[in-house]
């Protein structure tokens, strides 16, 4: 379903004039019991330390000036042993959430720490407008031009911070872990190469780069009406789903196409089958995070556009001033080195990486070496059974640690 574009204009005027405090917001829903912990003094005291880890907060500067946060665990719950046996795995979170939201089950059920007791140093990322990312050398998030940016800023800038602020500190290549749009950003960024030489393999839980089929039904209606241009014209530069301006208008849109917004998780990710009521309470006490606007239509283009592309100015151009031609250069995925050890591991239920994106996806790998791609299909898992599901230890993260294990 997909709403005409001046309708969805005027909603989004209509939401305006809603008062957030006079009506419940997208992501409210009735509350079960308070939520157990929030991430106020930082995700390495709330939700790491608790569980007798040790944890270090980093920051790193990007090349264009934001600081973003980062979380190491250097060692297990059991102690560290040699430290130059233990090696680096950046662990990169999806779209509107943050690191912590691998942290919201018990210590035994959360994959940082389960990395961290099977011998790794565990890294999470937090990239740029996220709670603990929101801050640059020179901007502020109060200014339009702190949100200037979109996932290709992520590939070009963010993750290359990460990247060598990890090597630099171990000397070591990197495994990487993504999860949603960090696979997305991996994807990017290891098919032009520029990190390719500090990176030792790639694991990639609910890949998407490919959107053509997606069957999340608010996010298709967001893409296809043009929800952020729409947010963009009337100048809303940071696209907070918690907002009242957003977050009503979401509620808007979900009640025009019939949506239980309540159910909202569900209604974003598909079906999970593996969540729990508390880890669920923890997640929308914490998430979602804010990004920028400019972002969310990068996203909706590459819905549209079934390309995965640079972002799109508008015009030719406005093209041609930033990339020297009339449409966005493309990502070849299919350039990713053919000998680079990947694994792969999607759900058969999952409403964001659809079964068919995937699968098209992993066909771009088709002259990969074969004996350097490893695939896991869990038919009865949706998008955020990948990072919250109480089965996931067993079902896919063991095999993950088995994965990183082989490559030495």
């Amino acid at each position: 379903m997909a709403l005409p574009g001046s309708f969805v204009l005027a909603l989004l005027f209509f939401a305006l004039s809603i008062n957030p405090l006079e009506a419940r917001g997208a992501f409210d829903r009735p509350a079960r019991r308070p939520p157990q912990r929030t991430a106020a003094e930082g995700i390495c005291a709330s939700s790491v330390r608790i569980f007798g880890y040790k944890c270090e907060e980093h920051d790193v500067v990007t090349q264009d000036g934001y600081i973003l946060n980062m979380q190491r665990i250097p060692e297990g719950r059991a102690g560290a042993g040699d430290m130059s046996k233990r090696q680096p795995v950046l662990i990169q979170h999806g779209i509107l959430v943050d690191g912590m939201s691998w942290l919201f089950n018990p210590a035994d059920q959360n994959l940082p720490l389960i990395l961290a007791d099977q011998g790794f140093d565990v890294w999470m990322g937090n990239t740029r407008g996220t709670r603990f990312s929101r801050r640059h050398k020179y901007l502020s998030p109060n200014q339009p031009a702190f949100w200037n940016w979109t996932w290709d800023e992520l590939v070009s800038y963010d993750l290359p911070a990460m990247f060598d602020h990890i090597h630099g500190l171990t000397g070591q290549k990197i495994h990487y872990l993504g999860h949603s749009l960090g696979t997305l950003i991996g994807f990017a960024s290891f098919s032009e190469k520029g990190l390719v030489d500090k990176l030792r393999s790639a694991a990639m839980l609910s890949p998407i780069a490919y959107l053509s089929h997606m069957t999340t039904v608010l996010g298709d209606i967001a893409a296809k009406s043009f929800l952020a241009e729409a947010t963009a014209i009337i100048g809303v530069a940071e696209f907070n789903p918690k907002s009242g301006l957003v977050g009503n208008f979401i509620k808007i849109i979900c009640r025009q196409a019939g949506i239980d917004c309540y159910d909202l998780i569900s209604v974003i990710t598909g079906k999970n089958c593996c969540l729990n009521a508390s880890t669920i309470d923890l997640f929308l006490a914490n998430e979602p995070q804010s990004t920028s606007t400019k972002n969310m239509i990068h996203l909706s283009q590459t819905v549209r556009d079934k390309v995965l592309r640079k972002y799109n100015y508008g015009s030719s151009n406005y093209n041609k001033k930033h990339y020297g031609q009339a449409l966005p250069p493309a990502y070849n995925i299919s350039a990713i080195p053919h000998d680079l050890p990947l694994f792969f591991s999607y759900g058969g239920l999952d409403c964001l990486a659809d079964v068919s994106d995937v699968r098209f996806l992993i066909d771009q790998f088709k002259f990969h070496d074969v004996d350097k791609i490893d695939v896991q299909f869990v038919k009865e898992y949706a998008h955020a059974d990948f990072i919250m599901g109480v089965t996931a230890k067993d079902v896919v993260y063991n095999q993950v640690a088995t994965f990183f294990k082989r490559q030495v």
